[in-house]
């Protein structure tokens, strides 16, 4: 099951995500959004949870909880639709 997790302080880390999520069960992988030209952190994430009954709970117990004084978003991602114009598929 992949997780967006929104809402990130920008100083929180790959390993500080990781370490939320696997209180609520086993990660496969997070993924830290960085921007392109300056590698800083855009606040967002996306982690794989292969069970989805870790995904659910992990979802329920996170969603609004604060880190670093910001109340965090999770939720399932979704895919996102390709931009006009591409033709690479697009990952989340």
């Amino acid at each position: 099951m992949d997780i967006f997790v929104g809402n990130l302080p920008f100083t929180t880390t790959r390993e500080d995500v990781g370490d939320l999520f696997r209180a609520h069960g086993h990660v496969s992988d997070v993924r830290l959004v960085a921007d392109r030209d300056t590698g800083r952190s855009r606040g967002f994430a996306f982690v794989t949870m292969p069970d989805p009954a870790d995904g659910h709970r992990a979802i329920e117990a996170l969603n609004g909880s604060l880190v670093g004084g910001r109340a965090l978003r999770v939720n399932a991602a979704e895919d996102r639709p390709q931009r006009r114009g591409s033709d690479r598929p697009r990952r989340f």
